[in-house]
């Protein structure tokens, strides 16, 4: 896939995560885990595994933003009569980048590894 292509879905994914993260959705909500964290941790995970090979040189600017992108969301989340930011959701967050960090450099490895004779 294309650097191009996964943009696209970046740019896709972070626009479905802030619309569901400000929404009102019932409780619990269809869309989700039933567990609010792990459903940080796996929108967080998954913004990664698309960032991260979108911009592969710029690891630590794609984990940085995400991060605020977080915070942003949090922040936005307190002027919603709906949601409220929750400094433990951006936790969660921060462990899905992790994650998704931990899983990128791995399959970067192993690529590597699969490319020498």
């Amino acid at each position: 896939m294309s650097a191009r292509t996964l943009r696209l879905f970046f740019a896709a994914a972070l626009a479905v995560v802030l619309v569901l993260s400000l929404w009102p959705l019932p409780e619990p909500s269809p869309l989700g885990t039933g567990w609010d964290k792990a459903d940080h941790v796996a929108a967080f995970v998954a913004l990664g595994l698309l960032g991260l090979p979108s911009w592969p040189a710029q690891r630590s600017r794609v984990l940085a933003g995400l991060l605020a992108y977080g915070a942003l969301i949090e922040l936005l989340q307190g002027f919603t009569v709906h949601r409220q930011g929750d400094w433990r959701d951006l936790v969660a967050d921060a462990i899905g980048i992790g994650l998704a960090a931990l899983a990128f450099a791995g399959w970067e490895l192993r690529r590597r590894a699969q490319q020498q004779p």
